[in-house]
């Protein structure tokens, strides 16, 4: 059956029932019998959302049919870049669930705070629609368990946007990996090292004009309106994961994809806030470790080291590399027969042998570039063919559910945890095991049966 407006809005109110009839409510995708144009809705056009809209905009046979975000103040410019430049203006709409309503929409790319995330996507694909959805692809380990259900229930493309794995580069270095001209990995670290200073408090207020305030919140708790929630989200337990969800995600992607590895056995997890006292409830100081069979993948995090470099849009679209030891980004494989050292989005790597009168050996190299189009393109061919993604959302899931169990070793005081992954929870740790799901604020609640 078509899944009208009234229907949707009365079945998503109901929490503990979820979309009730979700069966009936997954139409026949257009993408199945292949069209020449997917036609997408954008929902959240703010920083990464906007570049998404334009990165998806600019490929052949796409087509941009609504732009969705909650603060209506935002979206103007964006429809009216999209109407310059490629000659139809989308629909604005505030509420995204109007887009789902819509048969001609055939995917929907979600660049939402983390926190919006899995009930979007969960909500698109039992709408008949595919998604490309932004990392980290859920706010806790159960959600992430729930979006993959819901992919799957209803034979939805979902890519996750850890465009690393749709990098020729990366790919070459996976290659090289496998061919065992590293030899066998048994330590692996992953950096995640920058400067973000902490927030510092702002008066509670009213939203402002064009923003509805409750949306915006979703399953989180309610609270009052201020700009420190609405734009330094990643500092609140209630909407993120921290930087090591939002960012170091990339990272543990990489790692966990050239290594593979699927989930750990134990992990631990240390921290603070050491350099800067504020408001952020987040650490600005992150040790992990993963234990996996026959390997150690190790995390640092820090958020207050200026001298640590990002790489930048000229290292990832010219033929150099960074200067590894103050790189941002980087992850170390250590193998028997060599180190490699991978920069993610268009860093390159580069293979380091035993060193020769004190220089360095380089046995093998690749220059990168930045992945933002071959994976906006992997999704597109993969909502038209139906072949699972470069990034398929249980990949994005396994990787986001390691910044999750670091976090939640984090938050129990950084002691050791056993995970078991048949269940995807702790074993004989009740405090540890309360922090994979989240509580719901109706109407915004992510189903038990999705």
């Amino acid at each position: 059956m078509t899944l009208d407006r009234r229907n949707f809005l009365s079945h998503s109110g109901k929490c503990a029932a979820g979309l009730a009839l979700a069966s009936s409510l997954a139409k026949p995708a257009r993408a199945e019998s292949p069209n020449n144009r997917v036609n997408l809705a954008i929902v959240g056009v703010r920083g990464r959302g906007h570049g998404l809209m334009h990165g998806f905009a600019s490929r052949p046979n796409c087509n941009i049919l609504y732009l969705c975000d909650v603060d209506q103040t935002v979206v103007g410019l964006p429809q009216r870049e999209i109407a310059d430049r490629y000659g139809a203006a989308p629909k604005i709409v505030q509420d995204f669930r109007r887009a789902l309503d819509d048969a001609a929409v055939d995917a929907m790319v979600i660049a939402t705070p983390d926190h919006w995330h899995a009930l979007a996507t969960i909500w698109a694909c039992q709408a008949g629609k595919d998604v490309y959805v932004e990392k980290p692809v859920s706010h806790s380990i159960w959600e992430g368990r729930k979006m993959v259900e819901a992919a799957r229930k209803y034979k939805r493309i979902v890519q996750t946007g850890t465009q690393n794995r749709s990098a020729p580069y990366m790919l070459q270095a996976k290659q090289y990996i496998d061919s065992g001209k590293l030899g066998t990995i048994h330590l692996v670290r992953v950096y995640n090292q920058k400067h973000k200073p902490n927030i510092h408090p702002v008066e509670e207020t009213e939203p402002p004009p064009g923003l509805d305030w409750d949306m915006w919140q979703g399953p989180a708790t309610q609270t009052r309106y201020s700009t420190n929630f609405h734009n330094e989200w990643h500092a609140f337990w209630k909407f993120s994961g921290g930087d090591i969800a939002n960012d170091a995600v990339h990272q543990l992607d990489i790692a966990r994809w050239m290594v593979g590895a699927d989930y750990p056995t134990k992990v631990s997890c240390y921290g603070g806030k050491f350099a800067e006292q504020g408001l952020s409830e987040m650490p600005d100081t992150q040790v992990a470790t993963f234990e996996f069979p026959n390997l150690i993948m190790t995390l640092d995090l820090t958020l207050y080291t200026p001298y640590m470099i990002k790489s930048d849009q000229q290292i990832r679209d010219g033929d150099m590399f960074p200067y590894w030891p103050q790189n941002t980004e980087r992850v170390e494989l250590f193998g028997t027969k060599g180190l490699m050292v991978l920069g993610r989005m268009g860093a390159g790597w580069q293979v380091f042998d035993r060193q020769k009168n004190r220089q360095p050996v380089v046995a093998a190299q690749a220059y990168g570039r930045f992945p933002d189009p071959e994976h906006q393109q992997n999704f597109l061919e993969s909502v038209r063919s139906r072949n699972a993604p470069s990034a398929d959302i249980l990949e994005g899931h396994r990787s986001t559910l390691l910044s999750h169990i670091a976090n939640i070793s984090y938050r129990r005081g950084g002691r050791q945890l056993t995970f078991d992954a048949q269940t995807e929870s702790f074993v004989d740790d009740r405090e540890a095991n309360q922090l994979l799901k989240r509580d719901y604020r109706a109407p915004w609640c992510v189903p038990d049966h999705v």
